[in-house]
């Protein structure tokens, strides 16, 4: 792990000799308050920790609020936008072109549990070697907070009525589909943020991180005073106007001990649990049975939940691929000969 270093005039630089600033990027147009815009923070900061080389970074996203997020970090790293639940399928191909990238994808419950639950299972099942990290929500915040995937059955929301739908539990289908590493944490827990990427980063293969991020605009009650009903019931619109208040971070004491009750912005609570600093990461069943004990009573487990002993091939591997980049190949590597193509179908 890279260190950092102080400078004669006091300000710390890591081992690239870099500042914190040198690893920002475009100012947020998220909601202010948002859990999404932490989690960048925290990417930020681990990967200046790490000394990462930004130039042999790629990020990648779908489509979703989460998905605007590469934009705020990471500057001067390549990225690519992907449709709606396909950030899986763009990374597979980055990731064979070139093997020395570092791949961050971040997607959202919508782009990963709903329209890209395919994608994600494949892409877990090859063993992609990438930072796959789910901003999960609840809801669209893109498109007005319609339902998604992992909302909690029983669910009410002004628009989108009540979720009559079990959730989608992204850690447990990430399990099922023989993840090597799975974690969950939340945004507001900045320190476990930034232990879990930390062991990401240094995992072989695919690293799956589902972070509990809070959305600031959609969860809102019809009795709150803050909320969107109750300010369009008592006013005389002149015209159509969308407004996103000003809501503070959500932080919670990262030293809590056993469950922790949380209030969002909306009045709505979730319950967080650690897990036992006993427990056992390795053992997979045991795993997902703690995520079902969870699931039951509505409780989000954060930590590590499952890393396995056996190392399994990544796709580097399970495609024999040089080590020489795809992309670094010239020409006559890549293409076979007009030869080597004629006796190649004499063989059929």
């Amino acid at each position: 792990m890279a260190t950092t270093v102080e400078t004669a005039r006091g300000a710390k630089v890591n081992a690239l000799g870099l500042d914190k600033n040198a690893y920002k990027a475009a100012p947020s147009t998220l909601c202010k308050g948002c859990g999404h815009d932490t989690i960048s923070q925290r990417i930020m900061n681990v990967a200046w920790e790490l000394g990462l080389d930004q130039t042999q970074v790629v990020k990648m996203s779908g489509i979703g609020c989460s998905s605007k997020s590469p934009a705020y970090f990471l500057g001067w790293s390549h990225a690519f936008n992907g449709v709606h639940g396909r950030m899986p399928a763009t990374a597979t191909g980055a990731a064979v072109a070139n093997r020395d990238l570092t791949v961050i994808g971040v997607s959202g419950d919508g782009d990963t549990a709903s329209i890209g639950t395919g994608q994600f299972k494949h892409a877990v099942r090859r063993n992609v070697p990438m930072l796959y990290i789910v901003e999960n929500n609840g809801v669209y915040g893109l498109t007005k907070g319609q339902f998604s995937a992992t909302a909690d059955l029983g669910q009410k929301l002004k628009y989108a009525g009540v979720n009559n739908l079990p959730p989608l539990d992204i850690c447990m289908e990430a399990l099922a589909a023989n993840a090597t590493f799975v974690a969950r944490s939340f945004a507001g827990d900045p320190r476990q943020v930034e232990s879990l990427l930390r062991a990401a980063f240094s995992h072989r293969g695919i690293a799956v991180l589902d972070i509990i991020s809070p959305c600031v605009t959609f969860n809102n009650h019809d009795d709150s005073s803050k909320s969107y009903s109750w300010g369009k019931e008592r006013e005389f619109p002149l015209n159509e106007l969308n407004f996103i208040p000003d809501y503070a971070e959500i932080t919670i004491d990262a030293a809590y001990k056993g469950e922790l009750q949380v209030e969002m912005h909306d009045g709505t609570k979730i319950m967080l649990k650690k897990l036992d600093p006993n427990y056992d990461p390795t053992d997979k069943l045991n795993a997902l049975r703690v995520l079902e004990e969870a699931r039951q009573k509505q409780q989000f487990i954060t930590g590590l939940i499952y890393v396995s002993e056996k190392e399994r091939p990544d796709l580097h591997e399970l495609l024999q691929l040089v080590d020489t980049p795809l992309a670094y190949l010239p020409e006559e590597k890549l293409r076979p000969s007009r030869e080597a193509l004629a006796e190649l179908l004499a063989t059929l």
